[in-house]
């Protein structure tokens, strides 16, 4: 008789049950099990007959990666679920999923008992990841464990014919976890909340991993001023989909990212000035629908069909999770509940395009997700210091963390660390072999793996921020070697100097730098990347030319640091400049924003200006593109904005024909970085890529950005320490 392994997404999805039901339906004797590694089946009848019929029945969130199949005793017992044991802990963990339409219908069925129950889930929805305490994954190790079960919730959990058969999270107005009004006793919290948002307050509400802060669209003004986010996009939820087209354009794309279980915020062309205040000169909104059931009860309860929701922490810290960071919170009103957050998870972030979608923050709903990887060490890496990730390598796979945030602040440095040790634990992981951090000497992230390589006694090994983008690319895509254009902002280069704009040719175990961005002076270091005025200032000196921006000691101050500051090769400092010097945008108020507004006049212009970047031993000289500029539109000139769009398409195109010439001949070139999420360039550098019949290759399932960061070290720090690729 066989004993069927099967491996994949089959923990806190209704797999066991569902093989109870198939295997009962067929008169089989046996059993299934969850080992920790998988899920073993025991029958006695025809394995392949089995596994075929289970392949059709799959739970909506079940993902069946590989079975094999082996001899066993013949069962005698009628089949059954038993206790779940532990193995190696192999198996994928479930991640958030939205709430499923079976659910949704009960929550707004009037002669449902679970009418209005904002806690309502089944096997194949709810919080998964965010409530998990360790494996495996049965209510005893999840936050619900809080909540014994009713006699109602404990029948259906035992009844096989139900849908919240073995559901872990199952609960009930009776037995589970409540909404409360801060500071206002009330029998019904939800509306009240409701009234004071509809009424232009500020609230903050306790979610599934974390807390948001919401307001109705014509608030947003008080927000942004009692949150510091003066310009930042911020995140709409909308009622529906129908809602969502009328505030944006949706291809198949969109809508299939908009409507999938993990529904995450997805980056959508805004519809004329539709919401113009959420993300002020950009062309593209943040919207996402519905996920909980809390979600769907305030949206019955507003008139408003579409609301602010983004993430609810103060300057630099992470997401707010306990009543106690939640109170410090600048809002009016506070929605909250009871059942403990163990993993703090941010919404994710989805950019997308005409051939796929970009993670730009990979979180709720997509962690913790394995991405294979060609070795078999257990390593941690830490990431770099913007939009942080963490990773942990276990059976030739990654994990990473959930998005962490900015880690310059201690609160989120300990956040990434126990984000890092929950992986860990989860995984069965009792010390990795090595960490992995960027080579950035005043990294916060560098620290933390210091840190942890201290206490764990293992090496602390080092990898260059632009090859971490390119090894993850080539690791994504199971290639042995990759040319790669790897453009951001900021990385601590092997020379000391800043880089940023690289080509990088990189193969298993080592990286060479082929090409660059010519250097400018970085005047100030991190203040001219908040000040795009101050690189303006840099090229107009090494041009001999005027710029408006600083005068008399101001600029002798500045004329001292040229040969003194540290120098940039990089794409986004270039795309600053740009930005700034077509009076764009002269400051940066959010991480990426000079180049971000920029993106619409690169989109919407045309190759009007005859533009041309020289290379020479692989460098590419910016500033001959931006002499070229000055003589069509010296600094501070006054510029419709078609002129502007024209200029800035013309420049850009340049620029990225001198990276293409730089790379050289090849069959395929990669795109990574932050640079890479602007779409405007991913289609500049398509059609000339098109042009030279050369293929190109970018991410999908790992951030563009330094959210991948982490995953390019564990697969760039297994090449270079482990040595036993695959």
């Amino acid at each position: 008789m066989p004993r069927i392994a099967v491996k994949g997404i089959v923990q806190g999805v209704g797999f066991r049950p569902t093989v109870f039901r198939l295997a009962a339906s067929m008169g089989m004797k046996g059993h299934v099990q969850n080992t920790g590694s998988d899920v073993e089946i025991v029958i006695d009848g025809d394995a392949d007959v089995f596994i075929k019929a289970l392949k059709k029945a799959l739970p909506p969130l079940a993902r069946i990666d590989s079975v094999e199949a082996a001899d066993c005793p013949a069962p005698k017992e009628r089949f059954q679920i038993i206790k779940s044991g532990t193995g190696q802990r192999a198996s994928p963990l479930p991640p958030d999923s939205a709430i499923c339409d079976d659910c949704l219908g009960e929550l707004l069925n009037p002669g449902n008992r679970r009418t209005g129950y904002p806690f309502i889930n089944c096997t194949n929805c709810d919080a998964r990841f965010s409530v998990i305490s360790d494996l495996p994954y049965d209510r005893p190790f999840t936050s619900m464990s809080d909540f014994p079960m009713c006699p109602t919730c404990a029948r259906e959990y035992s009844d096989p014919l139900d849908r919240r058969f073995h559901a872990q999270t199952t609960s009930c107005p009776d037995c589970g976890p409540q909404y409360r009004l801060e500071g206002l006793p009330t029998n019904d919290p939800i509306g009240l909340f409701a009234m004071a948002v509809e009424a232009g307050k500020i609230g903050a509400v306790k979610s599934w991993g974390g807390t948001h802060i919401v307001c109705v669209p014509s608030a947003v003004g008080a927000l942004r001023v009692r949150f510091k986010r003066p310009k930042k996009p911020l995140a709409v939820m909308v009622r529906d989909l129908e809602t969502a087209r009328k505030y944006a354009s949706i291809t198949k794309a969109g809508e299939k990212m908009l409507t999938s279980p993990a529904r995450p915020i997805v980056l959508l062309d805004r519809r004329d000035k539709a919401l113009e205040d959420t993300a002020p000169g950009l062309d593209r909104i943040g919207l996402y629908l519905p996920y909980s059931g809390l979600h769907h009860i305030l949206f019955r309860r507003l008139k408003t069909d579409a609301i602010i929701m983004t993430s609810g922490n103060l300057p630099g810290e992470p997401m707010a999770i306990h009543d106690s960071e939640i109170a410090r919170l600048s809002a009016d009103v506070f929605l909250l509940h009871n059942r403990r957050i163990i993993n703090r998870t941010d919404d994710s972030v989805v950019l997308a395009h005409s051939h796929g979608s970009f993670f730009v923050r990979k979180s709720r709903g997509h962690v913790p997700e394995p991405i294979p990887i060609p070795h078999d060490g257990e390593l941690v890496a830490v990431g770099g210091d913007m939009n942080c990730t963490g990773a942990i390598s276990v059976g030739g796979k990654a994990v990473m963390t959930q998005h962490i945030g900015d880690i310059s602040r201690y609160e989120t440095s300990v956040f990434l660390e126990e984000a890092i040790k929950h992986l860990m634990k989860l995984h069965g992981i009792a010390k990795p072999e090595a960490v992995i951090t960027d080579m950035h000497p005043k990294y916060s992230s560098r620290g933390v793996g210091k840190r942890l390589a201290e206490e764990w006694e293992v090496p602390a090994i080092e990898i260059q921020h632009h090859a971490a983008h390119a090894f993850g690319l080539m690791a994504e895509h199971s290639l042995d070697s990759l040319k790669v254009l790897s453009c951001d902002g900021t990385g601590y280069g092997t020379d000391g100097q800043v880089w940023g704009g690289e080509v990088l040719d990189v193969k298993v175990g080592r990286f060479e730098r082929k090409g660059h961005l010519a250097y400018i002076p970085l005047l100030g270091g991190d203040r001219a990347v908040e000040d795009p005025k101050r690189v303006v200032f840099a090229i107009a000196e090494m041009l001999n030319m005027e710029q408006p921006y600083f005068t008399g000691k101001e600029a002798e101050v500045l004329r001292g640091m040229m040969k003194k500051s540290v120098k940039t090769s990089s794409t986004g400092r270039v795309l600053d400049a740009l930005s700034c010097w077509l009076g764009i945008c002269e400051a940066m108020t959010y991480d990426g924003e000079p180049a971000m507004v920029l993106e619409p006049y690169i989109r919407r212009g045309s190759v009007k200006h005859d533009f041309t970047a020289a290379v020479a031993n692989g460098v590419v000289d910016t500033l001959g593109i931006f002499s070229q500029l000055a003589e069509i539109a010296p600094v501070g000139k006054n510029l419709t904005a078609k002129a502007k769009a024209d200029i800035a398409r013309s420049f850009t195109d340049a620029l990225f024909s001198g990276l293409v010439d730089a790379a050289g001949p090849s069959d395929s070139l990669g795109f990574t970085g932050g640079v890479s999420y602007n779409l405007a360039i991913n289609d500049i550098l398509k059609m000339k890529l098109d042009e030279r019949g050369v293929k190109l290759i970018t991410h999908s399932r790992v951030p563009n950005g330094d959210g991948g960061i982490s995953f390019g070290q564990i697969a760039g720090g297994g090449y270079h320490l482990l040595g036993n690729t695959r």
